[in-house]
């Protein structure tokens, strides 16, 4: 299982980079450093993945206990929704970047 996992993550990881590369030839045309664009790429990516990971295991633990109590419903939704704020605070940090 964590093999797959490491498998999926450097995939995705390769293709991030990948994608940053893209960026950067744009960025060189526009006279700005192709760091900056990789970074705000990462910015939004890595915040993607952990969001994943972290609501995949809650998300898990959450069906097994409704499974068990019904009226556990809005405090797993709670819970499942709350680490979907990482992509927002990724995509803020993006956005600032882009501002500049």
């Amino acid at each position: 299982m964590f093999r797959k996992i490491a498998q999926v993550l450097a995939i995705v990881v390769a293709l991030l980079v990948m994608v940053g590369f893209g960026f950067a030839e744009e960025a060189a045309a526009a006279g700005k450093s192709w760091g900056y664009y990789v970074g705000i790429g990462l910015a939004i990516g890595l915040s993607a993945i952990g969001t994943g990971i972290a609501q995949g295991r809650i998300g898990a633990a959450g069906v097994g206990a409704i499974a068990e109590n019904r009226e556990l419903v809005p405090t797993v939704l709670l819970l499942v929704v709350i680490p979907e704020t990482l992509v927002i605070f990724g995509f803020v940090v993006a956005m600032i970047l882009l501002g500049q």
